[in-house]
């Protein structure tokens, strides 16, 4: 063949190849790869539907990059056709494109879905976050962008700065992250709520692996930045199974990019419902009394104010608005629809029997500790399949075109007008009530006067204004998804009732129960690993030491509120000589610096130093006087950077330390209250005054009970309320908190409350607790905040710490660094130096007069049950107060001597350095077997 033959035949090729390529890029244009963002409260059910939405085909969700790659070879094997058969004078003004093979990726970019987490509802950022990176690290989806919180606020006037992270309803978002909880109190704070919510049961530290990704301060991508990534790069769907605060704020903020939402999926909301829980048997007598019984809505701690909200909705009724008035096409999936699905036993023993993938374990794993910590014995007929069913009817819909009249494979769909009310007629008043027109001459975002959100707006679940005169039901509509005409109307997508299982013979009665077990098992998208395969030596070990023949130091019992200050107080106490202090016990509170599912952070501090002997209690989420589901006083804490969402996580090291075997789990028994036994109750987590109890018991005769307590009072407070022989038994308390005024007048630290000047946040999170404990006969040692900041020098502590080589010491170094570097560069992290003064009062209780302290008695009290701008305030009384002793000085040079000294001594030092050295000991096979 000629060069010239060869040239022809070559371009040939080359425009059959062009053919084929705008074929295929035509086909890959009308199959292309829908993108998914899914907006998750992380609760159990989300859990469900977020597997069962990972475990979808990906051809027909990640088509593209297949075709793609296709493109790829035709391209290049045309060019190379031309390379062979052109000569290169002959190639002049000819160019060929090749694309890249690895544009594409594992699963292309195209299709990748994107996850938000909503932060005011059901579960905690920092461990709502974790876990999801674990889920999607058993997955193999560690691709997938995931977003929470972010630190922005909202203007009094109504603007909206950039990344706000929706720890508040949108009413009540102000300049900062922390604030009331207005409608999230309506969530439980422990059992059944959020703790079980943050820990899934205890289930998740126990079965999912731990890959690379955590929360980083700083470093953690927002919601709205995840928002505005993954919806400006082209049409997206969204679905949204939790508050709408992220979205309706994205919304708010980028109105242009509406276009790109293709669909808006939602579970909440009650259009028709009737609730089919809290009913009286046909059978019963006249003393039963219907609870929730008939409601629209689903709000167990609020029927008696609000029967016609549901919890998604409720957690942010005027976001909801703000999405459903958007104009973007909406599906609802609301309790019409969901309560035809209930987890019946027929599922949940078919689910029982159907766990051959790690995603179908962890599911049952779960629904399965849901049921056996249920609070009454109507689980099955009161539990759904609220968000899964939700999932299952949006992927439904969209392999339907999002076409509400199409066919759905689970659920009846038709379209109703509604809305969702905001707040209550009638509409125009102006009872304090409402944050958008309180003190407005102009109504914030601009919305008008007299009109759908003028009118009062639930202030509570006790709220007085929502409890009906002459109903036993409240009258409040906060929340509601209301069937309404005119121009409040929206025409809306509903899904009514689940469908019946087409076969007929089959045990399951709903269509979508046969897709979830079959979905969930598929060998396919299947989950990698869970813990115990991530590691082939994998093994649970306790480590406890041997005090045989050993003298032990005077008890103690240390009470925390898991501050980064308090975990390194935790490590100097564990590292004193057992011959001067034998730590006995550990208390948590819940109302301090971190939410209570933090107390796993505790046991891998006490793994990692070899005392998994020592017992932990949890303590109480809520002040003492105060509502058990409201937030007084804890509310003055930020819940983003620099607060409960950097606590929870210990600022990011939590995941390098050791994973302890022991850990916060909902297991339970008839024994301490619960309805019945579920598998292990040996696996309980123990209250705070039990452990106190246990502490107590094992005294010998003439031994007393030191305390420290370095968080709100509230758990001293109620074992002196509830131990009538407890002063008998403790020989004294060290406090570390309070602030005394002195003669300049320095101020206290509670910076988020600037009315109340001369308060310390220890004292405030629980006055009353305080003032209980200051006005008893205890010997009280008070390490106030005169003296905290003392010693509260990074530079000082650092410096003496630079040359400590055990594993603490570093771990202590990395954190003090960490912290230090933060203070200097974002003011979101200006109080970081607070946390340093909290390892005071280990030290001083530890060594005394070693750091050669000044102590005077003084006649103190505290402020309480007064307002929030005077309470938890110290005051010197008259002489009829208690006296306490106040530590007034002490020699900071030999205390952070003794400090580095400490820490860095080699005895007692850390068994296991941290997880790397876990990873080490789980991928090599144990030492010594068969020996």
């Amino acid at each position: 063949m000629t060069p010239l033959r060869r040239a022809a035949t070559a371009v040939l090729v080359v425009i059959a190849a062009a053919a084929v390529l705008a074929v295929v890029a035509v086909a890959a244009a009308a199959a292309k790869p829908r993108r998914i963002l899914v907006d998750t409260d992380m609760d159990t059910d989300d859990l469900f539907a977020l597997l069962y939405l990972l475990k979808q085909n990906r051809s027909e969700f990640e088509l593209k990059a297949f075709l793609h790659i296709l493109i790829a070879m035709l391209a290049e094997h045309a060019y190379m056709l031309l390379a062979v058969a052109v000569p290169e004078s002959s190639k002049a003004g000819l160019t060929v494109t090749v694309p890249s093979r690895g544009a594409g990726g594992r699963g292309g970019r195209a299709g990748t879905r994107a996850v938000t987490i909503d932060v005011n509802t059901w579960s905690d950022a920092g461990h709502a976050v974790n876990q999801l990176y674990d889920m999607l690290y058993m997955m193999g989806r560690d691709d997938i962008p995931v977003g929470v919180g972010g630190d922005g606020g909202i203007s009094s006037h109504g603007t909206i700065h950039p990344n706000v992270g929706g720890y508040l309803p949108l009413i009540d978002q102000g300049m900062t992250t922390f604030g009331p909880c207005r409608y999230r109190q309506a969530i439980p704070l422990e059992g059944g709520g959020r703790l079980d919510i943050d820990t899934n049961f205890g289930i998740r530290k126990g079965f999912l692996p731990q890959g690379n990704r955590r929360y980083i301060p700083l470093q953690q991508s927002t919601a709205q930045q995840v928002l505005i990534d993954t919806i400006s790069a082209g049409p997206t769907t969204v679905m949204l199974i939790g508050s709408h605060t992220n979205f309706a704020i994205f919304l708010m903020t980028h109105p242009h990019l509406k276009r790109n939402v293709e669909h808006i999926y939602i579970m909440g909301g009650g259009v028709r419902s009737e609730n089919p829980t809290g009913c009286c048997p046909n059978n019963s007598t006249t003393s039963c009394t219907p609870q929730q019984c008939g409601d629209h809505g689903n709000l167990f701690t609020s029927y008696k104010t609000n029967p016609n909200a549901e919890f998604n909705m409720f957690a942010d009724p005027f976001a909801a608005y703000q999405v459903f008035h958007s104009g973007i096409p909406i599906t609802l999936i609301p309790l019409d629809a969901t309560n035809t699905i209930p987890v019946n036993e027929e599922f949940f023993h078919a689910f029982q029997q159907q766990q051959s993938t790690y995603e179908a374990q962890y599911c049952f794993d779960s629904l399965k500790m849901a049921r056996d910590t249920w609070f009454n014995d109507e689980f099955y007929t009161s539990y759904f399949m609220w968000d899964s069913f939700t999932s299952g009817v949006a992927l439904s819909s969209m392999r339907n075109n999002n076409n509400c009249q199409s066919e759905n494979d689970f659920a009846e769909l038709k379209y109703m007008n509604i809305t969702v009310i905001t707040s209550n007629k009638p509409y125009g008043i102006h009872d304090g009530s409402n944050p958008l027109f309180n003190d407005h001459v102009i109504p914030k975002f601009g919305l008008q006067k007299g009109g759908v959100h003028s009118g009062h707006v639930q202030t509570g679940i006790a709220d007085s204004f929502c409890l009906a005169k002459e109903s036993k039901k409240g009258r409040c509509e906060d929340g509601y998804t209301k069937e309404v005409s005119g121009p409040e109307a929206v025409r809306v997508c509903v899904a009514t009732m689940a469908k019946p299982n087409v076969d007929k013979s089959s045990l399951l009665d709903r269509e979508f129960f046969k897709s979830f077990l079959e979905t969930l098992n598929l060998p396919e998208n299947t989950g990698l690993f869970n813990i115990t395969a991530q590691f082939p030596f994998y093994r649970e070990v306790l480590y406890r030491p041997d005090f045989t023949n050993k003298i032990r130091g005077k008890p103690v019992i240390f009470d925390m509120d898991m501050s980064p200050g308090d975990f390194i107080s935790l490590i100097y106490l564990l590292k004193a000589p057992t011959e001067l202090i034998d730590l006995k016990g550990i208390l948590v509170s819940g109302n301090g610096w971190a939410n209570v599912a933090s107390i796993d952070i505790v046991y891998d501090i006490l793994h990692m130093m070899g005392r998994d002997d020592i017992p932990v209690g949890r303590g109480s989420t809520s002040a003492l006087g105060t509502e058990s589901l409201g937030c007084k006083y804890v509310s003055a804490i930020p819940q983003g950077s620099g607060g409960l969402l950097d606590s929870d996580t210990l600022y990011g090291l939590a995941r390098s330390l050791p994973r302890s075997p022991r850990r916060y789990t909902a297991e339970n028994s008839v024994k301490y209250g619960a309805p019945r036994d579920t598998d292990h109750p040996e696996l309980r987590q123990p209250l705070a005054f039990e452990v106190w109890q246990f502490v107590k018991q094992r005294l010998d005769p003439n031994e007393k009970i030191t305390i420290l307590t370095n968080g709100p009072l509230t758990n001293l407070a109620n074992i002196v309320l509830s131990d009538r022989n407890a002063s008998s038994v403790i020989k004294s308390v060290y406090v570390v908190g309070g602030h005394i005024r002195d003669d300049s007048n320095t101020k206290g630290n509670v910076f988020t409350v600037p009315s109340n000047t001369y308060a310390e946040f220890n004292i405030f999170l629980d006055p009353l607790a305080a003032k209980t404990v200051l006005d008893s006969t205890l010997d009280i040692t008070l390490i106030p905040l005169r003296a905290q900041r003392k010693a509260a020098s990074f530079h000082a502590l650092l410096e003496a710490l630079k040359h400590a080589e055990t594993p603490e010491s570093r771990f202590v170094h990395h954190l003090l660094t960490l912290l230090h570097n933060l203070q200097q560069k974002h003011q979101l992290y200006h109080h970081m130096d607070i946390f340093l003064g909290e390892l005071l009062g280990a030290v001083s209780l530890v060594e005394g007069s070693n750091i050669k302290q000044l102590l005077q008695l003084k006649p103190v009290s505290i402020v309480a049950n007064s307002t929030t701008s005077v309470d938890g305030q110290t005051v010197v009384a008259n002489q009829s107060a208690n006296l306490v002793k106040v530590l007034l000085d002490f020699n900071s040079e030999e205390y952070y001597n003794r400090v580095a000294n400490s820490l860095g001594n080699k005895e007692r030092s850390a068994v296991i350095s941290g997880f790397a050295e876990q990873r080490a000991i789980w991928s090599n096979p144990p030492e010594n077997v068969g020996v």
